[in-house]
């Protein structure tokens, strides 16, 4: 019965994320919809598993709030993009494991009863009413999101380069976040955490490697750089 709630609830999150407050769909059909709350079986385990002890890691909790707001910027402003510059790695993403993304973090909210409209309070009860669409209440996200937006619609280029930023801002506070997971001991969290950027390490290389395709020798390494790196990132290659 409670794996069924959480589906349930799992695909209304789902649709609200995607339809919008427009009641405009981001995706083609149901078989995307369908595809986006499958949850790869060790992650929906781990969500419907035990719960860890939070009583202690308030960041943790924070952690948690500002992904959703991360991941649903991914799957947001790929989409936006890819009506102005139809580059094919956008859609994709966005709509093969953004979506996914997005709700695997929205189920962990769910369990722990998380509000995540008013960031960094994420006292209960919980919810996701009016994020999505260009609108996060992660102030740091939504600065990201109108600032790379501006960019990626000027060229496909550009829109790669958006790409790789946000990737590389992905896998930075995951590593943060995942290291938080660990000292408190919440191994439901730390499999959503890690499933998150094992998926980023993806999108960063194929964004990388469209922009070699291109000519952009470097790839991702200028924006990874601007980003504060001293030097190309060597992520894994799933």
């Amino acid at each position: 019965m409670k794996n069924k709630l959480v589906q349930s609830l799992g695909l209304v999150s789902a649709v609200f994320m995607i339809v919008g407050c427009g009641g405009e769909s981001n995706l083609s059909g149901t078989e995307e919809l369908a595809t986006a709350i499958e949850l790869p079986a060790n992650v929906q385990a781990a969500i419907d598993g035990e719960s860890s002890d939070l009583t202690e890691a308030q960041e943790l909790k924070d952690a948690i709030t500002h992904m959703y707001s991360e991941e649903g910027l991914a799957h947001d402003l790929y989409l936006a993009l890819y009506k102005e510059q139809a580059v094919i790695q956008l859609q994709n993403i966005a709509t093969k494991s953004e979506v996914k993304h997005t709700e695997a973090v929205n189920q962990v909210a769910q369990k722990y009863d998380l509000n995540m409209t008013q960031y960094p309070d994420t006292d209960h009860p919980y919810s996701i009413e009016g994020i999505g669409n260009g609108t996060y209440p992660v102030a740091p996200v939504q600065n990201l999101y109108t600032t790379l937006y501006e960019k990626g619609i000027s060229s496909r280029q550009n829109a790669l380069e958006v790409g790789c930023t946000v990737e590389v801002v992905d896998i930075d506070d995951l590593n943060h976040y995942i290291t938080l997971a660990k000292e408190a001991n919440a191994t439901d969290i730390l499999t959503v955490f890690n499933f998150l950027r094992n998926g980023s390490y993806t999108h960063y290389w194929a964004f990388n490697d469209a922009l070699v395709g291109m000519g952009v020798e470097e790839g991702c390494c200028q924006m990874a750089k601007d980003l504060g790196h001293t030097a190309c990132p060597t992520y894994p290659r799933n």
